[in-house]
């Protein structure tokens, strides 16, 4: 359904009426219909339904209404830029045909959403059962980044879109994999939605300034998505609330690398509460980042090591098979360099000191060598001062 500017108002007064929010909005929608109708009755009629103070703030148009409205009917109405980015913009109601029956499930499902990228590929992609959360810490190892990358290369690979919120950190690493692989696919016909991301802010905007490059690319081959009217800043209590819809879109959501307190915990329990899968990739004991994924596996979680596993658990079949590349470990292949030190390191974060007692190596001769490893990109420093080596795919 598209919108008139007219009815752009309606659902824009009602969306930022002071003190009416999703829960009376969808109430007064039950009993009215559109927003159009609900401006037309009276305080008493009103009154019925909401509270005092909501039945006078719904009989007055907010201050910045006409402002608002005319931003945004601007902004539906931008073509694409001369790189043809983004592809499309659209705004879902709550009552269109097109809106995601998943978010229908939350008790409070935005009144709207705006859409920027692939549009026309919306439809298809929420009524599918391969879209895929990946969330994780924003501080991450090296590990962790290379972790999401290469899962959400593998699982774009095998079909699946993934879904992410655009953060720094796993959020942007999972985005570029699903974005690289399908830049490699062959043909044009295997092209689909490489993923979706879910923002804090108002569509208009980039948060963080550092994604406005991953944005375009996203912009140009999935989707972005807001609830958030335009303009809005990054307000620390919208991307809990965001953290929701990644959830419910998805079938299921994959923890790469979590502290104890991270956000993304939040996005696995909500998971969790609406029966969709979690999963969580394990990692060293001795890095806080892979705490929060230790307490999802007690929890529940299904441990992960490659991407066929989360395939398995969803009972979904790869789409090109023929070149899924599995996620594999250390120890499954040989390094390319092969060297005492790298074998005295392990895949555990490690301290000088403790690299000096186990090869024996002087200070200096064990600092080149990390150095030289480190340019090869077998080895990572971390900010405590440890090493890590690094596994890949």
């Amino acid at each position: 359904m598209t919108l008139d500017r007219e009815e752009l108002n309606h659902w824009l007064r009602l969306c930022t009426t002071p003190g009416v929010g999703p829960a009376t909005a969808r109430k007064l929608l039950k009993a009215l219909g559109l927003p159009s109708a609900i401006w037309g009755q009276s305080h008493t009629t009103l009154s019925q339904l909401v509270n005092a103070s909501q039945a006078n703030a719904l009989s007055r148009e907010p201050e910045d209404l006409a402002a608002l409205t005319e931003d945004t009917w601007n902004w539906l109405l931008t073509p694409p830029g001369p790189d043809g980015v983004p592809a499309g913009r659209c705004i879902l109601t709550l009552g269109d045909p097109d809106y995601p029956a998943s978010l229908l499930q939350l008790e409070d499902p935005p009144l709207m959403l705006y859409l920027v990228g692939r549009t026309d590929l919306m439809s298809t992609a929420f009524q599918s059962d391969r879209l895929l959360a990946m969330v994780g810490s924003r501080n991450p190892t090296p590990q962790g980044i290379i972790n999401a990358r290469d899962f959400a290369y593998s699982l774009t690979q095998a079909g699946l879109t993934i879904v992410s919120g655009m953060a720094l950190g796993i959020d942007g690493a999972a985005h570029e994999g699903a974005l690289d692989a399908l830049d490699a696919q062959e043909t044009l016909h295997e092209r689909g939605l490489a993923t979706i991301a879910f923002v804090g802010t108002g569509i208009d905007r980039v948060y963080p300034k550092a994604h406005h490059t991953l944005a375009r690319r996203i912009a140009s081959q999935g989707l972005l998505i807001s609830e958030c009217p335009l303009g809005t800043p990054p307000l620390a209590a919208n991307f809990p609330k965001r953290n929701r819809l990644i959830a419910a879109v998805s079938s299921g959501t994959l923890v790469v690398e979590a502290a104890m307190q991270s956000g993304s915990l939040i996005t696995a329990r909500l998971a969790a509460d609406m029966g969709r899968e979690v999963f969580a990739i394990p990692g060293s004991i001795h890095a806080p980042q892979a705490r929060g994924c230790h307490a999802l596996i007690r929890q529940g979680a299904k441990l992960v090591e490659a991407a066929q596993d989360v395939l398995e658990e969803l009972h979904i079949q790869p789409v090109h098979e023929r070149r899924l590349t599995p996620i594999t470990h250390p120890e499954d292949s040989e390094s390319p360099i092969d060297t005492e030190l790298l074998r005295a390191l392990g895949f555990d974060p490690v301290s000088l000191d403790a690299l000096q007692a186990r090869t024996g190596q002087p200070t200096a001769l064990l600092q080149a060598e990390l150095m030289t490893l480190e340019l090869d990109g077998e080895v990572t420093r971390l900010p405590d001062g440890l090493y890590q080596r690094l596994a890949r795919a």
